[in-house]
């Protein structure tokens, strides 16, 4: 079919050299990276990535509006249709709709405890109970580690892996991994970390700095479409 074809374009194409190969359902992951190279459009990838093997996704967003994240699933989808071959597009999308869930929390502030509600009615109510989740647009600056913790709890009673993002700033210190010190601050909880940065070709790099337990995750990049975020074609 066309999965083959979607490996070589996902970005978590990134994992195969990994020891665990990927984040492991009740595991935090964060993706990280300056302000416009492309947090949102990484973690639209990683949800692709689970949509077209029908699993389903819960994608909130603390910071865009719901109909701002379907036009930008729709535009990546687009990319994907014109990058691969789908025996049926039309029914891949439906798919995706069908197996996508989007909330927007637009007031900005982590509620773990909404989240925990709004997973249970989901389940409940909607018979909608997500492989994976994404929380795009935390400010890890003002994040307690309570709230971090909580995170934690809810990926493992979930069963979910739960991936996020976090926008770093060029003047603020980071560890010798290149690791935010905003971030860092919360290795205890997160399995993955992941950097997105700019290169002067106008592609972008992504690289794992943090792999479960992997003492070297050197090496583990690869180069990204700027625009759909998709794996460069060779």
């Amino acid at each position: 079919m066309y999965r083959k074809e979607w490996f070589e374009r996902s970005p978590l194409r990134v994992f195969e050299r990994s020891i665990h190969g990927g984040l492991g359902k009740g595991n935090l992951g964060v993706v990280m990276s300056r302000a416009g190279v492309g947090k949102t459009a990484f973690l639209i990838g990683v949800a692709l990535d689970d949509l077209l093997r029908k699993q389903k996704v819960l994608h909130v967003s603390l910071e865009d509006s719901v109909e701002r994240l379907q036009a930008f699933y729709e535009a990546i989808f687009l990319e994907l249709r014109r990058s691969i071959h789908l025996d049926d597009p039309i029914a891949a999308h439906l798919s995706m709709e069908r197996n996508r869930m989007i909330h927007s929390y637009r007031s900005g502030e982590l509620s773990v405890e909404k989240l925990r509600r709004n997973l249970g009615f989901l389940k409940d109510h909607g018979q909608f109970v997500p492989e994976v989740l994404i929380l795009d647009g935390i400010n890890f600056l003002s994040t307690s580690n309570e709230e971090l913790a909580e995170l934690k709890q809810l990926a493992s009673d979930h069963e979910v892996e739960l991936w996020m993002s976090a926008q770093t700033h060029r003047e603020r210190p980071r560890d010798e991994r290149r690791i935010a010190k905003e971030v860092v601050r919360f290795e205890d909880y997160i399995s993955v970390m992941v950097l997105l940065h700019p290169e002067q070709e106008g592609s972008v790099t992504i690289e794992i700095l943090k792999d479960h337990d992997n003492p070297d995750p050197s090496g583990l990049k690869m180069e990204l479409d700027p625009t759909s975020l998709l794996v460069k074609r060779a």
